[in-house]
């Protein structure tokens, strides 16, 4: 089993806005994000820690300007968290391994797919495809990654 944990070397490059999002709870602006019209298979990792978090089969478009997923690929790599800022009561999932704040879940999901929505900061993801996933890794994860 691979051991994932906060990588200093990679938040030492972290964009601005990466580091603001992972490190600091911060929120990147809705629309903006690399991987919100992202169609391809593969899935999606904590950009620090490397820790599995969604496969590509689980993303869908929720309209909320962030992408959104309705369950994690790896319970075990998610903490739910409460998070009373902006003067409301919202649920922030962030990587267990790396810390690193990934955004929220919401129960306003697909009721078919589960009722749950993660809206996830693509700045805090590290996209790797279904081709390079054995190679870097996660081949593990292949079964549960659909063509999209």
């Amino acid at each position: 089993m691979t051991k994932y944990e906060k990588n200093p070397d990679v938040v030492a490059t972290l964009t601005p806005e990466q580091y603001h999002v992972t490190q600091e709870s911060g929120t990147e602006r809705p629309w903006t994000g690399p991987y919100l019209d992202n169609k391809e298979p593969g899935i999606y990792v904590d950009i620090v820690s490397g820790e599995p978090l969604f496969a590509s089969s689980d993303k869908y478009e929720s309209g909320c300007g962030w992408p959104s997923f309705t369950k994690p690929i790896e319970p075990a790599n998610m903490n739910e968290l409460t998070d009373t800022s902006l003067g409301m009561i919202r649920t922030e999932v962030r990587s267990t391994h790396g810390d690193s704040h990934l955004g929220h879940v919401f129960p306003d999901g697909p009721q078919d797919r589960g009722g749950l929505r993660y809206c996830i900061n693509g700045a805090s993801l590290r996209f790797i495809h279904r081709d390079d996933m054995a190679d870097e890794g996660y081949g593990d994860y292949i079964d549960q990654v659909e063509d999209v």
